[in-house]
C-alpha cells in the first residue's frame, strides 16, 4: 500500500530516504564488488559504498530542515568516504547539500533543479572523467528530472519514473567502456547508485524504513576476487581527510599530480576527501602536510591484497602492528599483515612506517616546533583488517608489541574477539611482551613453524614460550629523546647530559622497559649492549638474532660483527627502527634481540 502523497520535501523525509538507500547498498554490497572492474578490479566498490553509508548511519543526523539535514548527511558521508565511487558520491551529497535552498522543504522543481547543480560538484571531484561509470548515471538521471517536473507532483511516481531512466543509463554502462564490455557487466559504482536510488522509491512507495541499529550492525564484506598484478599501476591505494582555512581544490589537484591515477578529490575550502593510486603515499603526504591538517587517513597496498586473494602464503594469517621493525622483504614475502600506529606533529597524524619514514621522522623530528606523540591502532583499525582477513583464511593469529607499553594488544584483543564471534573464526591474539626485534623473531618463528606444517593450535601454543626464551637490550645514544617523550624527567635528563650518559635498557620477560647499565661513549655503549647480551647468550644455543637501529648504522654493524663472531650465525634480518618507537628512544638508538633454542 502506498503512503500518502508527498509533493514538499522536509529534512525528515530525506533523512528516511537516505538510510533506506543505504540498506540497499548493504543489501547488494558482495555482488558490487564481484562486478569491480574500473578504475582497477580489486573487488571492493560495494565495501567502499557500503562503509560510506555506515558513516552516514552512524552520525548524521535528521532535522526538520532539509537544508540542515543533507549538510549533515553530506559531512558524514565525506569524513566517512572511501574509494573512488564512494568519494564521487560523497561530493554529489556534499553539492546538493550547498545548492539546496534554506528552507525547510522544497518542491519537485526545486528538487530537479538542486539535484543538477550537484552533478557539477561530482564532476568536478574528478581528475579525469570517465563516461560509462558512476558519473554517467548520476548525470542522465538528473537531466531526466528536469524534463519531470511538470509531469509530476508526488516525489514517489516522480523518482520512480527517473528511476527506469536510471538502471537504463546502468544498463548502458557496458556499452560505454571496452573494460566493462570485455567483462560483460555493468559500472559497480553506478550499479550502488541505483540501489541507493531503489531504496529511496522503495521508501515513499511504503513509508517504511529499516531499522537503525540493525544497519549499524551490519557487516561490512569483502570479495575474494582479485586482480592480476599487470592491471595495478600503482600500488598503494590512498586516502586522505584534510582540514584548512580555504582550501583550494586546484593546489591541491596540482600537489598530487604526478604521484599516480584514479585521483579524486571532494569536500569544500575547509574539509576535503582525497583519493588516489600512488607508488609513494609517504612522500605525497609529506607534501600534502605543507597544505593543510590531515585528519584521517588510509593506505591499502593492492598487491598485497592481491596476493593473498590469488596465491596465500597460508591458511594461518599473520597479523602484527608496525612496532615489530620487519623489513618489507620479509614482510611482502610471507604476507604479513602490519597494523600501523599513528605519529601525531600537533594536529596532523601519520600512519608509522607507511605515510612516514624514518628519514623523513629524522628530518621532522627536531625541526618540528611541537615534539611528536605516538597513539595506539583504534578498534577499528583492527576490526576492519580481521574481518577482511577472515574471508581468506581459516584462522588469524596476531602477535602484538607488549601489553606493558601500549594499549595495542588490548585493542587488536577486543577487534578479534567480535570478528570471531561475528564470523565463526579461530582468532588468537598473543602479547609478545617485546617490541622491535624481539616482536618480529617471534613472528619469524611462527611463520617458520607454519612452513613446517604446525596447526593454528601448536603456533600459538608455543609463542608464549619463544617470547620467554627471547632476550631484548637496546643502547641510546642520548636521553633527550626519553625527556622529551616525557619517560624520564628533565632533572633526570639534565644531569644525565651533563655527564654524556648512553643507557642500556631492557625489555624483560614482564614486557616493561627497564635501565640496565649506562656508558659514557657511543662506541662503550654498544660495546655494554653487546656484553650484556653476550652474558645471557654465552654456551647457549641460539634459534636467531635480530639487529634494528634509528640512523645508526656504524654501531649496527659493530654489533652484527661481533655476534656473527660469537654465534656463527647472520642475523635472522637487520632493519631500521620504525618513527613511533624512535619517538621515545631517539634518533643513534640500537636493539638487539635473540631467541634461544
Amino acid at each position: 500500500m502506498k503512503k500518502q502523497n508527498i509533493n514538499e520535501l522536509d529534512g525528515k523525509t530525506l533523512y528516511n530516504c537516505v538510510i533506506t538507500g543505504a540498506s540497499k547498498i548493504f543489501d547488494n554490497q558482495n555482488y558490487i564488488n564481484k562486478i569491480n572492474v574500473f578504475p582497477v578490479a580489486d573487488a571492493d566498490t560495494g565495501t567502499n559504498m557500503a562503509s560510506t553509508m555506515r558513516a552516514i548511519i552512524e552520525t548524521a543526523k535528521s532535522d526538520n530542515s532539509i537544508k540542515i539535514t543533507a549538510e549533515a548527511v553530506a559531512d558524514a558521508a565525506l569524513i566517512g568516504a572511501r574509494g573512488n565511487s564512494g568519494i564521487i558520491f560523497a561530493q554529489f551529497l556534499f553539492g546538493f547539500s550547498n545548492e539546496l535552498p534554506d528552507k525547510e522543504s522544497i518542491s519537485i522543481e526545486e528538487f530537479a533543479v538542486t539535484i543538477k547543480g550537484a552533478v557539477q560538484y561530482a564532476y568536478d571531484a574528478i581528475a579525469n572523467p570517465k563516461e560509462g561509470t558512476i558519473i554517467t548515471v548520476i548525470r542522465e538521471w538528473a537531466e531526466h528530472l528536469i524534463t519531470r517536473t511538470d509531469k509530476e507532483n508526488d516525489f514517489y511516481h516522480f523518482l520512480n519514473h527517473s528511476l527506469r531512466l536510471a538502471r537504463e543509463a546502468l544498463k548502458n554502462t557496458t556499452k560505454q567502456m571496452d573494460k566493462l564490455a570485455k567483462a560483460k557487466v555493468v559500472d559497480a559504482g553506478a550499479l550502488g547508485f541505483v540501489n541507493f536510488l531503489e531504496g529511496i522509491v522503495e521508501y515513499l512507495k511504503t513509508g517504511e524504513i529499516p531499522d537503525l541499529e540493525e544497519l549499524k550492525s551490519v557487516v561490512i564484506e569483502f570479495n575474494e576476487d582479485h586482480l592480476e598484478h599487470d592491471q595495478i599501476t600503482y600500488r598503494f591505494c590512498t586516502e586522505a581527510l584534510i582540514k584548512g582555512e580555504n582550501l583550494n581544490k586546484s593546489t591541491i589537484k596540482i600537489l598530487l599530480e604526478g604521484f599516480g591515477d584514479s585521483m579524486v578529490i571532494a569536500g569544500s575550502t575547509k574539509k576535503m576527501r582525497i583519493h588516489i593510486h600512488t607508488d609513494r603515499p609517504w612522500d605525497l603526504f609529506e607534501k600534502l602536510s605543507h597544505e593543510a591538517t590531515i585528519i584521517a587517513q588510509k593506505v591499502d597496498d593492492m598487491v598485497m591484497q592481491n596476493d593473498i586473494a590469488s596465491h596465500p602464503f597460508s591458511k594461518i594469517a599473520i597479523v602484527t602492528d608496525s612496532a615489530c621493525d620487519l623489513p618489507v622483504s620479509i614482510i611482502e614475502k610471507y604476507q604479513i599483515q602490519i597494523i600501523p600506529l599513528n605519529i601525531h606533529f600537533g594536529n596532523t597524524y601519520y600512519l608509522d612506517g607507511i605515510t612516514m619514514q624514518p628519514h623523513q621522522f629524522y628530518k621532522q623530528l627536531d625541526s618540528s616546533p611541537v615534539y611528536p606523540t605516538t597513539s595506539q591502532p583504534s578498534f577499528k583499525d583492527f576490526y576492519n583488517r580481521y574481518n577482511y582477513l577472515s574471508s581468506h583464511f581459516k584462522s588469524v593469529i596476531g602477535i602484538n608489541l607488549s601489553a606493558k607499553l601500549s594499549g595495542t594488544w588490548q585493542n587488536s584483543l577486543n577487534a578479534a574477539n567480535k570478528v570471531s564471534d561475528q564470523t565463526g573464526k579461530t582468532i588468537e591474539i598473543i602479547n609478545s611482551k617485546k617490541v622491535s626485534g624481539g616482536q618480529g623473531l617471534l613472528i619469524l618463528r611462527a611463520i617458520e613453524a607454519i612452513e613446517k606444517g604446525k596447526t593454528h593450535e601448536d603456533i600459538v601454543a608455543m609463542l608464549p614460550l619463544w617470547a620467554h626464551k627471547t632476550k631484548q637490550f637496546a643502547s641510546l645514544t642520548t636521553l633527550k629523546y626519553l625527556v622529551k617523550s616525557g619517560r624520564i624527567t628533565k632533572g633526570r635528563g639534565l644531569i644525565g647530559n651533563l655527564l654524556n650518559l648512553k643507557p642500556i635498557i631492557e625489555v624483560t620477560s614482564a614486557g616493561i622497559v627497564e635501565n640496565v647499565g649506562k656508558a659514557t661513549s657511543n662506541k662503550k655503549s654498544s660495546d655494554l649492549l653487546f656484553s650484556k647480551m653476550e652474558k645471557v647468550i654465552r654456551g647457549k644455543k641460539i634459534w636467531g638474532y635480530a639487529i634494528n637501529h634509528a640512523n645508526n648504522q656504524k654501531a649496527a654493524d659493530r654489533i652484527a660483527y661481533k655476534m656473527e663472531m660469537l654465534t656463527g650465525k647472520k642475523p635472522k634480518y637487520f632493519h631500521t627502527i620504525t618513527p613511533v618507537l624512535i619517538a621515545h628512544v631517539g634518533i643513534g638508538a640500537v636493539s638487539l634481540a635473540v631467541m634461544l633454542e
